[in-house]
């Protein structure tokens, strides 16, 4: 039996990543502070800690041992990436930038993108999501399914989607 795909969500504090984790698994409850580590069918959510303070990244990698795939979220909303440039060539896992909060009216998302872009290198795709609007979210469902980059890209080429770039 072939090993179920998997997805670890790391960013700052109020990224969106309980939020999305929820939306990701269809559940409509309200998101609340992660404290630990949380393994919810083939997602795992994590403290905002783990991704703000380098002393935690080890806690980052290990957890990575068990994914497949890293889902590096950042806040339209927020000005600074707190990963620094090239993080996700340091994970050896499928990476997926992800745009939580577009549709606020505070959100930049041209700036997210660009933040996303310097800490995946590898040409992994970048999701513009919203959890209110459930913009993005069967996008990421399709992507945690693929096994490299380059399929990622064949489908989304075959499929487009508004909320998907590579």
């Amino acid at each position: 039996m072939a090993k179920k795909n998997r997805a670890m969500l790391i960013g700052s504090i109020g990224a969106g990543k309980s939020t999305l984790t929820n939306a990701l698994l269809g559940r409509e409850v309200p998101a609340v502070k992660t404290q630990s580590l949380i393994y919810n069918d083939w997602i795992v959510d994590t403290p905002g800690e783990y991704s703000e303070n380098p002393f935690y990244y080890k806690n980052i990698m290990s957890t990575a041992l068990e994914v497949t795939h890293v889902l590096y979220l950042q806040d339209a909303t927020k000005k600074k990436m707190i990963f620094p440039p090239g993080f996700s060539t340091g994970i050896n896992k499928l990476p997926i930038g992800v745009v939580t909060k577009s549709d606020s009216e505070h959100a930049d998302v041209e700036l997210a993108i660009s933040l996303l872009k310097k800490v995946i290198v590898n040409k992994g795709p970048i999701v513009i999501t919203s959890s209110v609007k459930n913009e993005g979210i069967e996008e990421i469902r399709n992507l945690v399914n693929f096994r490299t980059v380059l399929e990622m890209k064949q489908y989304f080429k075959k499929h487009p989607s508004p909320f998907v770039i590579f």
